[in-house]
Protein backbone atom coordinates (compact mmCIF):
# COMPACT_ATOMS: atom_id res chain seq x y z
CA UNK A 1 0.00 0.00 0.00
CA UNK A 2 1.33 3.44 -0.89
CA UNK A 3 0.35 7.05 -1.52
CA UNK A 4 1.78 9.45 -4.11
CA UNK A 5 0.97 13.14 -4.55
CA UNK A 6 2.02 16.00 -6.82
CA UNK A 7 1.48 19.75 -7.01
CA UNK A 8 2.38 21.58 -10.19
CA UNK A 9 3.98 25.01 -10.09
CA UNK A 10 0.59 26.75 -10.38
CA UNK A 11 -0.34 25.31 -6.97
CA UNK A 12 2.88 25.76 -4.97
CA UNK A 13 4.17 28.73 -3.02
CA UNK A 14 7.34 29.17 -5.06
CA UNK A 15 6.23 27.90 -8.48
CA UNK A 16 8.32 24.72 -8.31
CA UNK A 17 6.75 21.30 -8.84
CA UNK A 18 6.44 19.27 -5.63
CA UNK A 19 6.26 15.47 -5.64
CA UNK A 20 5.91 13.22 -2.59
CA UNK A 21 5.50 9.51 -1.94
CA UNK A 22 5.46 6.94 0.84
CA UNK A 23 6.65 3.44 -0.05
CA UNK A 24 4.65 0.91 1.98
CA UNK A 25 6.17 -2.56 2.08
CA UNK A 26 6.68 -5.37 4.62
CA UNK A 27 8.30 -4.16 7.88
CA UNK A 28 11.59 -6.01 7.28
CA UNK A 29 11.74 -5.18 3.58
CA UNK A 30 14.62 -2.76 4.00
CA UNK A 31 14.57 0.40 1.90
CA UNK A 32 17.60 2.02 0.33
CA UNK A 33 18.40 5.09 -1.74
CA UNK A 34 20.92 4.75 -4.56
CA UNK A 35 22.16 6.74 -7.55
CA UNK A 36 22.90 4.87 -10.79
CA UNK A 37 25.20 6.82 -13.15
CA UNK A 38 24.53 7.59 -16.80
CA UNK A 39 25.87 4.76 -18.94
CA UNK A 40 26.40 3.69 -22.54
CA UNK A 41 25.62 0.14 -23.65
CA UNK A 42 26.67 -2.04 -26.55
CA UNK A 43 24.18 -2.43 -29.41
CA UNK A 44 22.13 -5.59 -28.96
CA UNK A 45 22.89 -5.89 -25.24
CA UNK A 46 20.30 -6.96 -22.66
CA UNK A 47 19.42 -5.59 -19.24
CA UNK A 48 18.46 -7.89 -16.36
CA UNK A 49 15.52 -6.45 -14.46
CA UNK A 50 14.17 -8.02 -11.25
CA UNK A 51 13.31 -11.31 -12.94
CA UNK A 52 13.81 -11.15 -16.71
CA UNK A 53 16.11 -9.69 -19.34
CA UNK A 54 14.88 -7.29 -22.02
CA UNK A 55 16.75 -5.43 -24.79
CA UNK A 56 18.85 -2.53 -23.48
CA UNK A 57 18.98 0.94 -25.05
CA UNK A 58 22.22 2.54 -26.24
CA UNK A 59 22.37 5.08 -23.40
CA UNK A 60 20.66 5.26 -20.01
CA UNK A 61 20.26 8.43 -17.92
CA UNK A 62 21.53 8.97 -14.39
CA UNK A 63 18.82 8.03 -11.89
CA UNK A 64 18.11 8.29 -8.19
CA UNK A 65 16.13 5.31 -6.89
CA UNK A 66 14.35 4.87 -3.55
CA UNK A 67 13.69 1.14 -3.51
CA UNK A 68 13.19 -2.15 -1.69
CA UNK A 69 16.67 -3.64 -1.38
CA UNK A 70 15.93 -6.79 -3.41
CA UNK A 71 14.19 -5.23 -6.41
CA UNK A 72 16.06 -4.01 -9.53
CA UNK A 73 13.57 -1.19 -10.04
CA UNK A 74 12.14 1.25 -7.51
CA UNK A 75 8.95 2.46 -5.87
CA UNK A 76 9.96 6.06 -6.53
CA UNK A 77 12.79 7.88 -8.20
CA UNK A 78 14.01 10.67 -10.42
CA UNK A 79 16.54 11.28 -13.17
CA UNK A 80 19.02 13.96 -14.19
CA UNK A 81 16.33 15.89 -16.10
CA UNK A 82 13.99 16.20 -13.10
CA UNK A 83 11.65 13.47 -14.39
CA UNK A 84 10.20 11.93 -11.22
CA UNK A 85 7.89 8.91 -10.86
CA UNK A 86 6.09 7.01 -8.11
CA UNK A 87 4.21 3.74 -8.55
CA UNK A 88 1.24 2.20 -6.76
CA UNK A 89 -0.22 -1.28 -6.57
CA UNK A 90 -3.76 -1.45 -7.95
CA UNK A 91 -6.08 -4.42 -7.72
CA UNK A 92 -8.05 -5.26 -10.85
CA UNK A 93 -10.38 -7.82 -12.40
CA UNK A 94 -7.78 -8.67 -15.03
CA UNK A 95 -5.93 -11.85 -13.95
CA UNK A 96 -2.44 -11.22 -12.57
CA UNK A 97 0.46 -12.81 -14.38
CA UNK A 98 2.38 -14.95 -11.89
CA UNK A 99 5.26 -16.01 -14.13
CA UNK A 100 8.47 -13.99 -13.72
CA UNK A 101 8.25 -10.87 -15.88
CA UNK A 102 8.40 -7.10 -15.60
CA UNK A 103 6.91 -5.72 -12.39
CA UNK A 104 5.75 -2.17 -11.70
CA UNK A 105 9.01 -1.07 -10.08
CA UNK A 106 10.93 -2.26 -13.16
CA UNK A 107 8.74 -0.12 -15.45
CA UNK A 108 9.48 2.87 -13.23
CA UNK A 109 13.27 2.51 -13.46
CA UNK A 110 13.18 1.74 -17.17
CA UNK A 111 11.15 4.91 -17.78
CA UNK A 112 13.57 7.04 -15.74
CA UNK A 113 16.59 5.59 -17.54
CA UNK A 114 15.10 6.01 -21.02
CA UNK A 115 13.01 9.22 -20.88
CA UNK A 116 13.54 12.94 -20.40
CA UNK A 117 9.97 14.17 -19.88
CA UNK A 118 6.79 12.96 -18.20
CA UNK A 119 5.11 12.37 -21.56
CA UNK A 120 8.09 10.38 -22.85
CA UNK A 121 8.01 8.27 -19.67
CA UNK A 122 4.30 7.58 -20.18
CA UNK A 123 4.98 6.37 -23.72
CA UNK A 124 8.00 4.33 -22.58
CA UNK A 125 5.95 2.48 -19.96
CA UNK A 126 2.95 1.83 -22.21
CA UNK A 127 5.16 0.64 -25.08
CA UNK A 128 6.97 -1.78 -22.75
CA UNK A 129 3.62 -2.89 -21.34
CA UNK A 130 2.34 -3.66 -24.83
CA UNK A 131 5.47 -5.69 -25.68
CA UNK A 132 6.14 -7.51 -22.40
CA UNK A 133 3.00 -7.25 -20.27
CA UNK A 134 3.36 -7.13 -16.48
CA UNK A 135 3.75 -10.18 -14.25
CA UNK A 136 5.64 -11.63 -11.34
CA UNK A 137 5.67 -11.70 -7.56
CA UNK A 138 5.99 -8.23 -6.02
CA UNK A 139 6.14 -9.37 -2.38
CA UNK A 140 9.21 -9.96 -0.23
CA UNK A 141 8.58 -12.62 2.43
CA UNK A 142 4.99 -13.12 1.31
CA UNK A 143 3.98 -13.43 -2.33
CA UNK A 144 1.84 -10.63 -3.69
CA UNK A 145 0.55 -9.96 -7.19
CA UNK A 146 -0.99 -6.76 -8.52
CA UNK A 147 -1.11 -4.31 -11.39
CA UNK A 148 0.25 -0.78 -11.27
CA UNK A 149 -0.49 2.90 -11.50
CA UNK A 150 2.07 5.68 -11.86
CA UNK A 151 2.26 9.36 -11.05
CA UNK A 152 4.76 10.88 -13.50
CA UNK A 153 6.02 14.48 -13.39
CA UNK A 154 8.77 16.74 -14.69
CA UNK A 155 9.48 20.47 -14.21
CA UNK A 156 6.61 21.38 -16.57
CA UNK A 157 3.82 18.79 -16.44
CA UNK A 158 2.48 15.64 -14.81
CA UNK A 159 0.42 12.58 -15.74
CA UNK A 160 -1.42 9.77 -13.97
CA UNK A 161 -1.11 6.41 -15.72
CA UNK A 162 -3.25 3.50 -14.48
CA UNK A 163 -3.02 -0.05 -15.79
CA UNK A 164 -4.87 -3.36 -15.68
CA UNK A 165 -2.92 -6.08 -17.42
CA UNK A 166 -2.07 -4.59 -20.84
CA UNK A 167 -4.95 -2.12 -20.72
CA UNK A 168 -4.37 1.43 -19.47
CA UNK A 169 -5.63 4.99 -19.30
CA UNK A 170 -3.76 8.24 -18.67
CA UNK A 171 -4.87 11.65 -17.45
CA UNK A 172 -2.89 14.88 -17.75
CA UNK A 173 -2.78 16.70 -14.41
CA UNK A 174 -3.89 20.34 -14.29
CA UNK A 175 -2.75 21.37 -10.79
CA UNK A 176 -2.77 18.88 -7.89
CA UNK A 177 -3.29 15.12 -7.87
CA UNK A 178 -3.14 12.16 -5.53
CA UNK A 179 -3.16 8.42 -6.21
CA UNK A 180 -3.33 5.45 -3.89
CA UNK A 181 -4.02 1.73 -4.30
CA UNK A 182 -7.08 2.07 -6.53
CA UNK A 183 -7.90 3.00 -10.10
CA UNK A 184 -9.07 6.63 -10.06
CA UNK A 185 -9.73 7.40 -13.73
CA UNK A 186 -13.41 7.06 -14.59
CA UNK A 187 -15.08 7.85 -17.92
CA UNK A 188 -12.73 10.67 -18.98
CA UNK A 189 -9.06 10.43 -19.90
CA UNK A 190 -6.53 11.98 -22.26
CA UNK A 191 -4.93 8.78 -23.61
CA UNK A 192 -5.85 5.10 -23.37
CA UNK A 193 -5.03 1.67 -24.76
CA UNK A 194 -6.84 0.68 -27.94
CA UNK A 195 -8.97 -2.06 -26.34
CA UNK A 196 -9.66 -0.46 -22.95
CA UNK A 197 -13.41 -0.05 -23.46
CA UNK A 198 -14.06 -2.97 -25.83
CA UNK A 199 -12.38 -5.42 -23.41
CA UNK A 200 -14.71 -4.34 -20.60
CA UNK A 201 -17.75 -4.72 -22.84
CA UNK A 202 -16.64 -8.21 -23.94
CA UNK A 203 -16.23 -9.23 -20.28
CA UNK A 204 -19.69 -7.93 -19.40
CA UNK A 205 -18.32 -5.31 -17.00
CA UNK A 206 -20.39 -2.64 -18.74
CA UNK A 207 -23.15 -2.56 -21.34
CA UNK A 208 -21.62 -0.18 -23.85
CA UNK A 209 -19.16 2.71 -24.21
CA UNK A 210 -21.62 5.15 -22.64
CA UNK A 211 -21.77 2.92 -19.56
CA UNK A 212 -17.98 2.63 -19.23
CA UNK A 213 -15.88 3.77 -16.28
CA UNK A 214 -12.30 2.51 -15.99
CA UNK A 215 -12.42 2.60 -12.20
CA UNK A 216 -15.81 0.90 -11.87
CA UNK A 217 -15.33 -1.70 -14.61
CA UNK A 218 -11.77 -2.81 -13.92
CA UNK A 219 -11.39 -2.52 -10.12
CA UNK A 220 -11.33 -5.68 -8.02
CA UNK A 221 -13.64 -4.66 -5.15
CA UNK A 222 -12.39 -6.66 -2.13
CA UNK A 223 -8.67 -5.84 -2.14
CA UNK A 224 -9.42 -2.27 -3.18
CA UNK A 225 -11.84 -1.89 -0.27
CA UNK A 226 -9.54 -3.30 2.40
CA UNK A 227 -6.56 -1.28 1.17
CA UNK A 228 -8.48 1.84 2.31
CA UNK A 229 -7.23 3.45 -0.89
CA UNK A 230 -10.30 5.62 -1.39
CA UNK A 231 -10.07 6.96 2.16
CA UNK A 232 -6.36 7.70 1.89
CA UNK A 233 -6.72 9.39 -1.50
CA UNK A 234 -9.55 11.53 -0.15
CA UNK A 235 -7.36 12.46 2.82
CA UNK A 236 -4.36 13.53 0.73
CA UNK A 237 -6.49 15.31 -1.89
CA UNK A 238 -8.29 17.30 0.79
CA UNK A 239 -4.99 18.49 2.23
CA UNK A 240 -3.62 19.43 -1.20
CA UNK A 241 -6.78 21.37 -2.08
CA UNK A 242 -6.81 23.12 1.30
CA UNK A 243 -3.33 24.55 0.71
CA UNK A 244 -3.51 24.97 -3.07
CA UNK A 245 -1.44 27.94 -4.16
CA UNK A 246 0.53 27.88 -0.90
CA UNK A 247 1.88 24.34 -0.93
CA UNK A 248 5.48 24.06 0.20
CA UNK A 249 8.04 21.43 1.10
CA UNK A 250 7.07 21.21 4.78
CA UNK A 251 3.41 20.70 3.90
CA UNK A 252 4.23 17.80 1.58
CA UNK A 253 6.30 16.17 4.34
CA UNK A 254 3.41 16.71 6.76
CA UNK A 255 0.96 14.99 4.39
CA UNK A 256 3.24 11.92 4.22
CA UNK A 257 3.21 11.82 8.05
CA UNK A 258 -0.56 12.02 8.30
CA UNK A 259 -2.40 9.47 10.43
CA UNK A 260 -5.85 9.96 8.91
CA UNK A 261 -8.22 11.75 11.24
CA UNK A 262 -6.27 10.53 14.26
CA UNK A 263 -5.04 13.86 15.58
CA UNK A 264 -5.64 12.85 19.19
CA UNK A 265 -2.35 12.91 21.13
CA UNK A 266 -3.26 9.51 22.60
CA UNK A 267 -3.50 7.86 19.16
CA UNK A 268 -1.47 4.69 18.81
CA UNK A 269 -0.83 2.39 15.82
CA UNK A 270 -1.71 -0.68 17.91
CA UNK A 271 -5.43 0.04 17.62
CA UNK A 272 -7.38 -2.14 15.23
CA UNK A 273 -6.68 -5.02 12.85
CA UNK A 274 -8.00 -3.15 9.79
CA UNK A 275 -7.50 0.31 8.43
CA UNK A 276 -4.60 2.10 6.76
CA UNK A 277 -3.22 5.61 6.99
CA UNK A 278 -0.98 7.68 4.72
CA UNK A 279 1.81 7.20 7.26
CA UNK A 280 1.38 3.43 7.36
CA UNK A 281 2.05 1.38 10.47
CA UNK A 282 2.07 -2.42 10.37
CA UNK A 283 0.08 -4.45 12.85
CA UNK A 284 -1.54 -7.83 13.24
CA UNK A 285 -3.17 -9.69 10.36
CA UNK A 286 -2.95 -9.65 6.56
CA UNK A 287 -4.66 -6.28 6.19
CA UNK A 288 -2.12 -4.56 8.48
CA UNK A 289 0.95 -6.20 6.95
CA UNK A 290 2.39 -3.04 5.37
CA UNK A 291 4.65 -0.41 6.90
CA UNK A 292 5.93 2.82 5.35
CA UNK A 293 9.54 1.75 4.79
CA UNK A 294 10.76 4.84 2.95
CA UNK A 295 9.61 8.31 1.93
CA UNK A 296 10.65 10.92 -0.61
CA UNK A 297 9.70 14.52 -1.36
CA UNK A 298 11.12 16.24 -4.46
CA UNK A 299 11.37 19.95 -5.30
CA UNK A 300 11.60 19.82 -9.07
CA UNK A 301 13.15 22.66 -11.03
CA UNK A 302 15.01 22.92 -14.30
CA UNK A 303 18.08 24.42 -12.63
CA UNK A 304 18.17 23.01 -9.09
CA UNK A 305 16.11 19.93 -8.22
CA UNK A 306 16.43 18.77 -4.61
CA UNK A 307 15.24 15.40 -3.33
CA UNK A 308 14.44 14.89 0.34
CA UNK A 309 14.63 11.25 1.42
CA UNK A 310 14.29 9.40 4.70
CA UNK A 311 15.97 6.14 3.64
CA UNK A 312 14.20 4.81 6.73
CA UNK A 313 10.74 3.69 7.83
CA UNK A 314 7.81 5.62 9.31
CA UNK A 315 8.19 9.28 8.30
CA UNK A 316 6.61 10.29 11.62
CA UNK A 317 9.77 8.95 13.31
CA UNK A 318 12.23 9.85 10.52
CA UNK A 319 14.14 12.88 9.29
CA UNK A 320 13.98 14.01 5.67
CA UNK A 321 17.48 14.66 4.35
CA UNK A 322 18.48 16.57 1.17
CA UNK A 323 20.10 14.88 -1.81
CA UNK A 324 21.28 16.47 -5.06
CA UNK A 325 21.65 14.13 -8.00
CA UNK A 326 25.09 15.44 -8.95
CA UNK A 327 26.41 15.19 -5.37
CA UNK A 328 25.74 11.51 -4.76
CA UNK A 329 24.25 9.80 -1.70
CA UNK A 330 26.16 10.44 1.55
CA UNK A 331 27.64 7.39 3.29
CA UNK A 332 24.85 5.31 4.83
CA UNK A 333 26.72 2.05 5.46
CA UNK A 334 26.35 -1.34 3.88
CA UNK A 335 23.42 -2.08 1.58
CA UNK A 336 20.61 -3.49 3.73
CA UNK A 337 18.95 -6.90 3.58
CA UNK A 338 15.86 -8.29 5.27
CA UNK A 339 17.87 -9.06 8.42
CA UNK A 340 18.98 -6.62 11.10
CA UNK A 341 22.43 -5.11 10.68
CA UNK A 342 23.32 -1.83 12.39
CA UNK A 343 25.98 -1.17 9.75
CA UNK A 344 23.35 0.44 7.51
CA UNK A 345 21.00 3.40 7.87
CA UNK A 346 17.69 1.55 7.55
CA UNK A 347 18.33 -0.89 10.38
CA UNK A 348 19.95 1.68 12.68
CA UNK A 349 16.76 3.67 12.44
CA UNK A 350 14.67 0.56 13.07
CA UNK A 351 16.11 0.39 16.60
CA UNK A 352 14.64 3.83 17.27
CA UNK A 353 11.41 3.22 15.35
CA UNK A 354 10.63 -0.07 17.08
CA UNK A 355 11.46 1.36 20.52
CA UNK A 356 9.01 4.20 19.90
CA UNK A 357 6.32 1.68 18.89
CA UNK A 358 6.44 0.10 22.35
CA UNK A 359 4.64 3.19 23.70
CA UNK A 360 3.96 5.39 20.68
CA UNK A 361 1.75 8.15 22.20
CA UNK A 362 4.32 8.91 24.93
CA UNK A 363 7.58 8.23 23.13
CA UNK A 364 6.85 10.06 19.86
CA UNK A 365 6.41 13.26 21.88
CA UNK A 366 9.94 12.90 23.26
CA UNK A 367 11.42 13.50 19.81
CA UNK A 368 8.77 15.40 17.82
CA UNK A 369 9.65 18.95 18.88
CA UNK A 370 13.38 18.64 18.23
CA UNK A 371 12.81 16.70 15.01
CA UNK A 372 10.49 19.41 13.67
CA UNK A 373 12.86 22.21 14.66
CA UNK A 374 15.90 20.58 13.06
CA UNK A 375 13.96 19.82 9.89
CA UNK A 376 12.79 23.44 9.60
CA UNK A 377 16.38 24.62 10.07
CA UNK A 378 17.60 22.18 7.41
CA UNK A 379 14.96 23.32 4.92
CA UNK A 380 15.98 26.95 5.52
CA UNK A 381 19.66 26.09 5.05
CA UNK A 382 19.00 24.29 1.78
CA UNK A 383 16.82 27.13 0.53
CA UNK A 384 19.70 29.55 1.06
CA UNK A 385 22.04 27.17 -0.75
CA UNK A 386 20.08 26.76 -3.98
CA UNK A 387 22.47 27.45 -6.81
CA UNK A 388 25.48 26.95 -4.54
CA UNK A 389 28.60 25.14 -5.72
CA UNK A 390 28.74 21.38 -6.06
CA UNK A 391 31.10 21.13 -3.08
CA UNK A 392 28.86 23.24 -0.83
CA UNK A 393 25.72 21.27 -1.67
CA UNK A 394 27.55 17.98 -1.17
CA UNK A 395 28.79 19.23 2.19
CA UNK A 396 25.26 20.20 3.29
CA UNK A 397 23.87 16.80 2.30
CA UNK A 398 26.62 14.94 4.15
CA UNK A 399 26.21 17.13 7.24
CA UNK A 400 22.46 16.46 7.32
CA UNK A 401 22.83 12.68 7.03
CA UNK A 402 25.50 12.62 9.73
CA UNK A 403 23.58 14.91 12.07
CA UNK A 404 20.42 12.83 11.63
CA UNK A 405 22.28 9.63 12.50
CA UNK A 406 23.78 11.20 15.62
CA UNK A 407 20.45 12.69 16.68
CA UNK A 408 18.71 9.32 16.36
CA UNK A 409 21.39 7.66 18.51
CA UNK A 410 20.79 10.28 21.19
CA UNK A 411 17.02 9.84 20.99
CA UNK A 412 17.40 6.07 21.27
CA UNK A 413 19.36 6.42 24.52
CA UNK A 414 16.71 8.73 25.97
CA UNK A 415 13.77 6.56 24.93
CA UNK A 416 15.28 3.33 26.23
CA UNK A 417 15.41 4.89 29.71
CA UNK A 418 11.73 5.76 29.61
CA UNK A 419 9.17 3.69 31.43
CA UNK A 420 6.41 2.24 29.25
CA UNK A 421 3.25 4.04 30.35
CA UNK A 422 0.80 2.09 28.24
CA UNK A 423 1.15 -1.52 27.13
CA UNK A 424 0.27 -2.21 23.50
CA UNK A 425 -2.57 -4.58 22.70
CA UNK A 426 -1.79 -8.28 22.65
CA UNK A 427 -2.19 -8.97 18.91
CA UNK A 428 -0.07 -5.94 18.03
CA UNK A 429 2.70 -7.07 20.40
CA UNK A 430 2.53 -10.55 18.88
CA UNK A 431 2.81 -9.15 15.33
CA UNK A 432 5.92 -7.12 16.15
CA UNK A 433 7.53 -10.00 18.04
CA UNK A 434 7.10 -12.00 14.82
CA UNK A 435 8.55 -9.21 12.65
CA UNK A 436 11.52 -8.89 15.01
CA UNK A 437 12.14 -12.62 15.05
CA UNK A 438 12.10 -12.69 11.25
CA UNK A 439 14.67 -9.86 11.28
CA UNK A 440 16.93 -11.91 13.58
CA UNK A 441 17.00 -9.26 16.27
CA UNK A 442 15.41 -8.63 19.65
CA UNK A 443 14.48 -4.95 19.53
Amino acid sequence: MCDTIVALGNSTADGRVLFAKNSDREPNEAHEVVIIPRAKHDPGSMVKCTYVEIPQVIETHQVLLAKPFWIWGAEMGSNEFGLTIGNEAVFTRVPYGKAPGLIGMDFLRLALERSKTAYEALITITDLLEIHGQSGNCGFAHKMYYHNSFLICDPDEAWVLETAGKEWAAEKIKDIRSISNAITIGSKWDLASRNLVSHAIEKGWCKDAADFSFSRCYSEPVYTLFSDARKRQTCTTKQLLGAKGKLNLGMMMSILRHHGGNLNEKWSPDKGITGADVCMHAGWGPIRGSQTTGSMVSQIDRTDTVHWVTGTSAPCTSNFKPVWMDCGIPETGLSPTGKYDNKNLFWRHEELHREILKDYPHRIRLISEEKSRVERETIAKVKLSLGASHNRRKEISEECFLASDEMERKWLEVIRKEKINRMNRLLYRFAWRTFNKEANHHF
